[in-house]
């Protein structure tokens, strides 16, 4: 997406060649900070609306994205809203609502048995009771 800004040859008039390249470059940046800023709402949006519950983010594109609104320092400021309303206007969108964080919870561990150190002489006794009465 980086273009070639080699210097072209000089007819003379370099000023003028040099406020050309400086528009070019200023139009591009214009160009590249509307891309991020896509980006960083598409992110955004995206993110909570997961968190909303939507069954397919193809949902997304039916916001209207001239209502969204960006914090000084780039950040969307009203995602949660723009998905509230995306909500209610389209609930068939929409599961349930997950949580924050989409990780899983660890597996159950299943109980360690007691170590023969650990018990006190009558379990002792007990429990080598059962083993033998298993093996015999």
């Amino acid at each position: 997406m980086v273009e070639d800004h080699a210097r072209p040859e000089s007819n003379g008039d370099d000023s003028t060649l040099l406020v050309k390249q400086v528009e070019q470059l200023q139009r591009e940046l214009v160009r590249t900070e509307q891309l991020a800023r896509e980006r960083v709402m598409h992110a955004e949006l995206k993110t909570e609306a997961v968190r909303a519950g939507i069954v397919d983010l193809d949902g997304l594109k039916l916001l209207d994205a001239t209502q969204a609104e960006f914090t000084s320092e780039g950040q969307l400021a009203n995602a949660a809203l723009l998905v509230a309303q995306l909500r209610r206007d389209k609930p068939w969108l929409f599961g349930t609502a997950s949580s924050s964080s989409a990780a899983n919870p660890p597996p159950a561990q299943s109980p360690r048995q007691k170590l023969a150190t650990d018990m006190t002489e009558q379990e002792y006794k007990e429990a080598r009771a059962t083993i033998l009465k298993q093996r015999f």
